[in-house]
């Protein structure tokens, strides 16, 4: 049987683009607070991708990357993880501490700012999905983690034991003056939970 997000069509991810941004919306907001600094936040792509094909999005099976892993509960279950180039990591965490960062290794506060944002970021969406659907939905505590992306990928299809072969992609910009970080957050429902989402916001899913 298809995977249900095979199915999904230009407008209904467009529905969840806006939803997207939305949540971006709020984000932007609660980051703004954490930084002490005007944060913008953009949404430009929602897409589906097959699951052996996830770490090209972020560049390639040994892209050394920073991983926020959020199990989601409630109404629509399932996994998101946010995924963030070193590169991008050290960017944050300039925007945040105002320093530069040499090495890839990251103190016990640079890791807590950087699993506090992938929080804010993951619970910013979920809000954004409730005000819209009603649903009850809440993230479990973030857990971090830095490798490369092929290594990372594997780790948490393990975890969860995935069931799906397609993970939804929401594409990520936010700036800060000309500072400039891209992330991708990948949300793995569980079996039924598209088509409870799509239900629940009154679009139709075939």
């Amino acid at each position: 049987m298809a995977d249900p997000l095979l199915k999904l069509n230009e407008f209904q991810l467009s529905v969840l683009r806006e939803i997207g941004n939305i949540g971006a919306g709020h984000a932007a907001t609660a980051l703004s607070v954490l930084m002490q600094k005007d944060i913008e936040m953009n949404v430009p792509r929602v897409h589906v991708v097959p699951l052996n094909e996830i770490d090209e999005v972020i560049g390639g099976a040994e892209q050394l990357v920073v991983g926020v892993f959020l199990r989601v509960e409630g109404d629509f279950p399932g996994s998101m993880f946010l995924m963030i180039k070193m590169s991008s990591a050290k960017m944050l965490l300039k925007i945040l501490f105002g320093t530069e960062k040499d090495s890839d290794e990251f103190s016990e506060l640079e890791m807590s700012a950087l699993m506090e944002i992938g929080n804010i970021l993951g619970g910013s969406y979920l809000s954004a999905f409730s005000d819209f659907t009603g649903a009850n939905l809440h993230p479990s505590v973030p857990a971090l983690s830095i490798d490369m992306a092929g290594a990372m990928i594997n780790a948490v299809l393990m975890h969860i034991g995935m069931e799906s072969d397609v993970a939804l992609v929401v594409d990520t910009e936010f700036w800060q003056g000309d500072k400039n970080v891209d992330s991708h957050f990948f949300f793995l429902p569980d079996p039924g939970s598209v088509e409870l989402i799509f239900k629940a916001l009154g679009v139709e899913f075939a």
